[in-house]
């Protein structure tokens, strides 16, 4: 894989031996972390290390603009975006590419703060409701990854928090979880064609090489990048998508497959048209890895992630994988 990724397991290999030799005590993090109560933790410190990048090393995005979707030019109609589309709002997507760089937009929709996160690693996708107990919740990177999973905080208590659950694993809110929003990952002419007066997420005014994918080949990897835990079953490749609702899996080539799929009360579909953001070089040059959209039986979009399979097993180690066999 590129030579970034070569520079990033270096330096996590020599985080983690660091915190090894330190018999993985939280004193280790102490000068970077003075804020956070590490006599509070879910998980084992030894779980988490480096991912290269310091705190907020990749720097979150906290006064998303936007622009009608008329008026966007850059994207390519294959670009995956997140989408959101909040009841009596104006519907928005954002763009991968601009959260493969920042991984967090921190975005207010009509006085509500909301979350918007991706890990590429794992390719989760997750929009979370910026409010717990009342209060507001603003997050950024800690430059640590558990099971090849981003690591947020919040800014407010400085508490550690698992992106792809959404569970708080050190500090104050350690074992809080945050809401899900309803989302949903499409290509940017998906979502245009359907939300012509709908919002995108303009490009932010970083230096970054917005429309690149800094991890050429990730999703075509015979393994995860910094993942040493249990893998998918047999016959499931370990970066091969899958649908995951709740504590169930189904394959993304058996979705494929099938085109349409009615279990478990839900009806799973796929069509093509939406490029891997971390295959190619360009974004917008991707191989084909389609769209999925997720309804219950009256046709009501259900919250759902297009993940890793390795991240299902890793999270979900107890969870049903939905082959069809």
């Amino acid at each position: 894989m590129r030579s970034f990724i070569h520079a990033t397991l270096a330096a996590a290999t020599l985080s983690l031996a660091g915190i090894t030799a330190a018999g993985a005590q939280p004193a280790y993090w102490l000068n970077e972390w003075p804020n956070t109560d590490f006599d509070k933790s879910s998980v084992a410190f030894s779980s988490i290390m480096s991912g290269g990048p310091p705190k907020d090393g990749i720097p979150a995005v906290d006064d998303p603009q936007f622009i009608p979707v008329a008026k966007e030019t850059r994207l390519g109609a294959r670009e995956p975006v997140v989408t959101l589309e909040l009841p009596g709002r104006r519907p928005r997507a954002y763009p991968v590419r601009y959260l493969m760089w920042h991984e967090i937009v921190n975005d207010v929709i009509d006085g509500r703060k909301i979350s918007v996160t991706y890990c590429p690693l794992c390719n989760t996708a997750i929009v979370f409701d910026g409010q717990f107990n009342g209060q507001p919740l603003t997050f950024g990177t800690t430059g640590k990854l558990r099971n090849s999973d981003l690591v947020m905080y919040d800014r407010q208590s400085e508490s550690w928090w698992q992106q792809a659950t959404g569970t708080g694993i050190v500090g104050a809110h350690t074992g809080d979880k945050l809401t899900k929003l309803v989302s949903w990952m499409e290509s940017w002419a998906e979502f245009r064609t359907r939300n012509p007066k709908g919002l995108v997420m303009d490009q932010p005014s970083t230096n970054r090489p917005y429309g690149s994918n800094p991890y050429v080949g990730y999703d075509g990897a015979p393994k995860p990048f910094l993942y040493n835990g249990e893998m998918p079953p047999k016959g499931i490749s370990p970066l091969m998508r899958v649908v995951a609702v709740g504590n169930r899996a189904w394959p993304m080539d058996r979705l494929r497959r099938e085109g349409t799929i009615h279990e478990a009360g839900l009806v799973i579909s796929w069509t093509k048209g939406q490029a891997s953001a971390l295959d190619s070089r360009s974004i917008k040059d991707g191989k084909e890895v389609g769209s999925v959209r997720v309804r219950d039986g009256n046709g009501k979009d259900v919250l759902h992630d297009v993940e890793f399979a390795f991240a299902f097993q890793a999270f979900h180690p107890k969870g049903d994988w939905m082959t069809g066999q």
